[in-house]
């Protein structure tokens, strides 16, 4: 007897590996997708950060501009809570900044510095997550 066609169970079969083959790649292409948007925001958090960084080195270096004045290098800089970070239009983002700053301290050199560490959170995807970066600022009028 001559077989000219596929049985029940090798059709059923092949149904099967290519579903789950579909399937497979379907769940690759998502879990690339949501790596990417968690990349983005972890980025512009970064970016957040860094710019919280530069605005306080901004006030030290206005505070040598009027040291004149009376004015210490660390005036003007301390804690802030948790703040929700505004678009330059003045739309709140999803991201929220903290700056933290211990004691001012002493390196080895007899030189001033702080310990500036600033906290990114936000929440994605039902998940909350945060970044923190650390920078020193030294008093460099007085090194």
């Amino acid at each position: 007897m001559d077989k000219k066609g596929f049985t029940i169970i090798e059709v059923i079969l092949a149904i099967f590996i290519l579903t789950t083959a579909a399937f497979g790649s379907f769940n690759l292409i998502q879990q690339v997708i949501i790596a990417g948007s968690l990349n983005q925001s972890r980025l512009t958090a970064y970016y957040f950060a860094q710019q919280e960084i530069e605005n306080i080195k901004n006030i030290r270096d206005t505070n040598y501009v009027d040291y004149v004045q009376g004015n210490d290098w660390d005036f003007g800089i301390c804690n802030s809570p948790l703040t929700v970070i505004k678009f330059l239009d003045g739309i709140d983002s999803r991201f929220s900044r903290q700056i933290i700053f211990p004691p001012q301290a002493t390196d080895s050199s007899g030189n001033s510095y702080l310990d500036i560490k600033v906290i990114v959170q936000w929440s994605e995807r039902g998940r909350d997550h945060s970044i923190e970066v650390v920078n020193h600022l030294y008093d460099w009028f007085n090194i």
